[in-house]
């Protein structure tokens, strides 16, 4: 299983060139298996960037999501306790941006990658990140 941060999602669909060829290999494999990932917040925070407008997303917000989703077969995980916890105490978070927390909780928790090109998640202690 992988998970995908938020712009790593936005990306794939907006702005495919901006992923790299390891990203979408690790991708474009993880999605053929229905082991692509995201968590629940990133469906927030893309309704939350559309409705800012910081994101257009060519579409109204429910039918992009909806697209992002089905379109790479990924499963939505839901914010649990485990990850709760884990994005409330870990001690390896160099920033306090919840929805970030909550993301890389979650694949810390599943021990799974992060697709993500963020340097502030790139640097989180024990967490494995796949971009470039």
């Amino acid at each position: 299983m992988i998970v995908l941060d938020t712009c790593a999602m936005i990306f794939d669909d907006l702005d495919p060139e901006r992923m790299g060829r390891r990203a979408c290999r690790a991708l474009d494999a993880a999605s053929a298996r229905g082991t692509a990932a995201c968590s629940d917040i990133s469906l927030w925070e893309i309704a939350m960037l559309a409705a800012r407008g910081r994101l257009d997303p060519g579409t109204d917000v429910i039918t992009f999501i909806d697209l992002v989703v089905t379109s790479r077969n990924l499963q939505v995980l839901p914010i649990t306790p485990e990850v709760a916890h884990l994005s409330a105490s870990y001690r390896g978070f160099a920033h306090a941006d919840p929805a970030d927390r909550i993301i890389a909780s979650t694949a810390l928790f599943l021990r799974a990658p992060l697709l993500t090109p963020d340097a502030r998640l790139r640097a989180v202690k024990g967490l494995k990140v796949l971009w470039g």
